[in-house]
């Protein structure tokens, strides 16, 4: 693989045409005229879309500062603690797998046998169907899991929460959730019609300051938060989140996405971690596809509820039910989670060295708890892209979030840690980041003049699109 050639500054050529393809990007697309000579309006391409001028902008200053976009790449090794791309090995910090499961011989047997005699598909959705053992099985060791009533699996994670929130709530009532809670739960909420109210990150008294002055005009009430947020690595305080819900007379949602298998003694998740009896939330919320290595969501909690979900959420009753492949893998993943507790003893013990490495040399780590994420917040998103390049031709995997899914200047490297990786692996990043961040310093890359034309290329992309 040709190593990329990394151009310590902009050059008065390169800048020149850096600026030619960010002016062009940000002209004003075409318009049609009202009607075409023969009565027909010409269809506009996608091209005129202003998002999609404003990406072409992005990749024009990506290809100026010669870096490889890391979105999209083609891997050709399973996710785990090593990948591949054009044949390089990567150690890898881009997966979920952080129980070390995918691909685990006791998994894939279970999933070949279950294809085997269930084929690969259930072929339509359970309500008109019908539903199989399987399924069956995985909700009930998932209620289990939170000492639930009962549970229930849908096929997608990000519509579990869609599907769930916007069929429980309604325009009369009232949705408050953490201000860096996930996209599915801000669309969730916003197709539910509810007011919806966010408050600031993990602050307690914002959210009872917020619910004193909103909560007495809705009906019913709903609090949404993160067990572990995969942004910043860290959670909120349950204990004062149930204290608030029951002052407030409101539904309690944690999302555990990230914590189920992460948080804990025997990865529980939250309620454990925290050692609060998992039965005063309300609902719980979660994904098959990071611990358990499958794919799709599930929500636990009271009878009642299941049972109206599974009649009227969207997700459940227009959608294919989870395939037997899928819903084994899951089982088979939960039962060595639960079986194998020194999995997550590792993968906890991974995470605090990783956090803790990287606050001794120097890096912000934000508010990370120190187990499956920790970030490395770099501010600018031109340096964070650039780091991530250089850290992929030293041969390690790990992709920079920036703007909008984090908030401005708080672009970052965002590392997922597995209970594969050992402690030679984590040593071998944490000087990675450190001397390409050097190396940044030292170079004085010419990254505010740059920063200068992105903000005019947006604010024509604003004029243009008016």
């Amino acid at each position: 693989m040709a190593e990329a050639k990394h151009p310590k500054t902009l050059d008065s050529a390169s800048r020149q045409s850096l600026m030619a393809r960010i002016n062009k990007a940000g002209q004003a697309p075409t318009r049609p005229s009202a009607l075409e000579s023969a009565g027909d309006i010409q269809t506009p391409g996608f091209d005129q879309l202003p998002e999609f001028e404003n990406l072409r902008m992005q990749k024009s200053v990506a290809e100026s500062f010669a870096i490889t976009l890391p979105f999209y790449r083609l891997h050709e090794a399973r996710a785990g603690v090593r990948t591949s791309v054009d044949g390089q090995t990567l150690l890898n910090f881009t997966s979920y797998d952080y129980l070390g499961l995918n691909g685990h011989p006791e998994i894939t047997a279970a999933v070949a046998e279950a294809a085997d005699r269930w084929g690969t598909s259930v072929s339509a959705s359970r309500l008109t169907s019908g539903e199989r053992p399987f399924h069956r099985q995985l909700e009930q060791e998932l209620a289990q899991v939170y000492e639930a009533q009962e549970a229930l699996v849908f096929v997608s994670g990000h519509a579990t929460n869609v599907a769930v929130i916007s069929t429980l709530l309604g325009s009369e009532d009232l949705i408050v959730h953490d201000a860096l809670a996930h996209n599915s739960i801000i669309c969730g909420a916003e197709m539910s019609g509810a007011h919806r109210r966010p408050f600031a990150h993990n602050d307690m008294d914002a959210l009872e300051a917020l619910l004193a002055s909103s909560r007495s005009r809705s009906r019913n009430c709903l609090i949404v938060t993160e067990g572990l947020f995969s942004m910043d690595g860290d959670g909120p305080d349950l204990a004062r989140l149930v204290e608030i819900k029951r002052r407030y007379g409101a539904w309690l949602m944690v999302d555990e996405a990230h914590s189920l298998g992460v948080l804990g003694r025997t990865g529980r998740g939250l309620a454990e971690h925290a050692g609060i009896d998992p039965k005063h939330v309300d609902i719980w919320m979660g994904t098959l596809s990071k611990t358990l290595v499958s794919c799709g969501g599930y929500v636990a909690g009271p009878s009642d509820m299941i049972d109206y979900l599974k009649y009227r959420a969207p997700g459940m009753v227009y959608s294919v039910g989870i395939s037997a492949p899928q819903a084994v893998a899951s089982l088979t993943a939960l039962d060595i989670m639960l079986c194998e507790p020194e999995r997550v003893a590792s993968l906890q013990a991974n995470g605090r060295r990783f956090r803790d490495r990287m606050e001794q040399l120097g890096h912000d780590v934000g508010e990370s708890w120190g187990f499956a994420v920790t970030p490395t917040i770099v501010g600018d998103s031109l340096r964070t892209a650039l780091m991530a390049d250089r850290l992929f031709s030293r041969g390690i995997a790990v992709v920079p979030v920036i703007p909008p899914g984090v908030p401005e200047q708080s672009a970052r490297l965002r590392f997922f840690i597995s209970a594969g990786h050992d402690a030679a692996d984590i040593e071998q990043v944490c000087a990675a980041v450190t001397e390409v961040h050097a190396e940044l310093q030292q170079a004085n890359v010419s990254l505010a003049s740059v920063a200068q034309d992105l903000i005019r290329a947006r604010s024509m992309l604003r004029e243009g699109s008016e």
